[in-house]
């Protein structure tokens, strides 16, 4: 059925298009510029951009949905306080779109970029991830990584299989937030950075609040050039960020500022992510997935999916979208000794 119209619907496109011609750098993508969807879409909307009709489909989604019950660091943490994966995302919208403001750039692509860059987490976050990865890459001759099930989710699995239909522009950025190719376009370039910029800083934040970490033993060198608190470093880090990219003509961050951010996060694989305190915790969640997997591989049973889709493909997108509680239980239920 057709959206009721109006003065206002029907100027909307050609409002929205001037005013980018006259605000937005050269180097942004224009709303009505956008290489297109995967298939054809019915579902047009005069008083949104395509790429805020993306937001909106990433908001809605069941997917996006399950990012408050997935970790961000800790296992099944007790306090109220502790980041989860959609806090995580929203941190990341947001700092994404004020860089984007600051440098020109399309906001609303960098906000749907950063909304679905992280919607194929698999539970208890990098920790399933490598699980998944293990049991895949040795049974199966597969791997898993996270963003590009994060693709998938979008292509294919939401909406019962019909995928969110998203742009080329939107889809490209969710695949290329990490990973070895860069994105091809400048905001899906800056949802990169500020997605590390934001994990860096808040991961600190929550093991400084679990007692994982003395605010002392921070390197010193990234504290002093960047900030004593999670705040002041990301603010460094996009003021540092805005203005090397407007000279340079491109996403970039200046020599100092990145060999910081690189520091503080190697200090964080060793002190935190990989730590003795991490390390049992990580163990446990990490056979639970496994084993997980390997039960619904092994057991055939009817999980959803496309017809085309095999018992191992099942199986990974099954246990791929468990949140950390839903896990648990389903070992508890399935597997566990009794």
């Amino acid at each position: 059925m057709p959206h009721p119209s109006g003065p206002v619907a029907e100027r909307f496109a050609a409002r929205i298009s001037e005013i980018e011609a006259a605000t937005l750098s050269p180097l942004a993508v224009r709303s009505y510029e956008t290489r297109g969807r995967p298939e054809p879409d019915d579902e047009d909307c005069s008083l949104r951009t395509p790429f805020q009709r993306d937001r909106d489909r990433i908001v809605h989604s069941k997917s996006f949905r399950r990012l408050k019950q997935k970790t961000q660091v800790f296992i099944a943490p007790q306090g109220d306080h502790f980041r989860t994966r959609l806090t995580h995302t929203l941190e990341v919208t947001g700092i994404a779109r004020g860089v984007a403001r600051a440098l020109r750039l399309n906001e609303d692509l960098a906000e749907a970029a950063a909304l679905g860059h992280d919607l194929g987490h698999a539970p208890f976050g990098h920790t399933g991830e490598a699980a998944l990865d293990r049991v895949l890459q040795r049974d199966h001759g597969r791997r898993f990584f996270h963003n590009q099930h994060s693709l998938r989710i979008v292509d294919v699995i939401e909406h019962d299989g019909r995928g969110l239909n998203l742009t080329h522009e939107v889809r490209d950025a969710i695949l290329n937030h990490t990973g070895p190719n860069p994105p091809a376009t400048f905001e899906g370039g800056v949802v990169r950075l500020v997605d590390r910029f934001a994990y860096v800083n808040h991961d600190i934040d929550d093991a400084l609040r679990a007692g994982m970490l003395d605010e002392r033993a921070l390197p010193d060198g990234p504290v002093s050039l960047l900030g004593r608190s999670a705040s002041e470093r990301i603010d460094a880090l996009v003021h540092d960020l805005v203005e090397s990219s407007e000279v340079a003509g491109e996403v970039r961050q200046s020599p100092p500022f990145a060999a910081a951010l690189l520091e503080l996060r190697a200090f964080m694989f060793e002190h935190v992510y990989l730590g003795p305190i991490a390390r049992r915790e990580t163990v446990r969640a990490g056979e639970m997935v496994e084993a997980l997997l390997e039960y619904h591989i092994r057991s055939g049973d009817e999980l959803p999916g496309r017809p085309d889709d095999d018992a191992v493909t099942r199986a990974t997108d099954w246990v791929a979208g468990m949140t950390d509680g839903y896990c648990m239980r389903a070992y508890d239920e399935l597997l566990a000794p009794r």
